[in-house]
């Protein structure tokens, strides 16, 4: 078990799928974690839901959303860094690695989560797994973090080989499930159906509510 947990997501919901449970593990536990949050998500998929939401109104809707999920998953530290949804690859790079690299000073992590850039879908994902890894490289090799990293991109695997870690989560499953809940206006279409699939044992949703798989990454290389 890591001393303190460092979790760099883009959007609000970002940690309930891969993380969630891994995150419950550690803050179980009385470890500390500490989630950075990039942006509050107004680009989302599913505005309009509630009905009453736009892009205007989305962001602090979500924000509301990420501060409930973090009350399931233990997180007290939770810091959002108010930046655009969608324009994480397009911001002045050095500032960000920089706003990074702070936090990363100030609470010295033993682990940091996030993604593995090129391997992670969606453009904010990949920029904010690569200003991560910058900021960690700006540390003295002794006193660098591991690093864990998301990879779900078609063919990752074929590429980077099998995650060498795998994090067994089935004691959160039920708790994963309120996390995602949480964020209700990205979640709400789908997590009904996937409460029901997880209780008649469908393998592929107890896989995701009951397995978390990592890339550490090799950030001295």
């Amino acid at each position: 078990m890591k001393q303190h947990v460092l979790v760099v997501f883009p959007h609000p919901d970002d940690e309930a799928f891969g993380v969630a449970g891994t995150i419950m593990a550690h803050t179980d536990a009385g470890v500390p974690v500490t989630y950075v949050c990039l942006t509050l998500g107004e680009m989302g998929r599913n505005m309009g839901r509630p009905l009453i939401a736009n892009r205007e109104t989305l962001p602090e809707i979500r924000k509301q959303e990420l501060k409930k999920a973090c009350e399931v998953l233990g997180v007290t530290d939770l810091r959002m860094f108010g930046m655009r949804d969608k324009t994480v690859e397009f911001t002045d790079q050095e500032v960000l690695i920089n706003r990074l690299l702070e936090v990363i000073n100030e609470i010295e992590p033993s682990l940091v989560i996030t993604f593995y850039p090129g391997y992670a879908v969606h453009p904010d994902h990949d920029a904010t797994g690569a200003a991560v890894i910058q900021a960690i490289k700006r540390l003295p090799q002794g006193e660098r973090p591991t690093l864990y990293a998301l990879a779900f991109s078609k063919g990752a695997e074929d590429i980077l080989g099998p995650p060498d870690v795998e994090i067994s989560i089935d004691k959160f499953a039920e708790r994963k499930i309120k996390v995602l809940e949480a964020h209700e206006s990205q979640t709400a279409g789908f997590v009904k159906g996937m409460k029901q699939r997880y209780e008649e044992k469908d393998e592929a949703v107890v896989k995701q509510l009951t397995l978390e798989r990592f890339w550490t990454y090799p950030i001295d290389e």
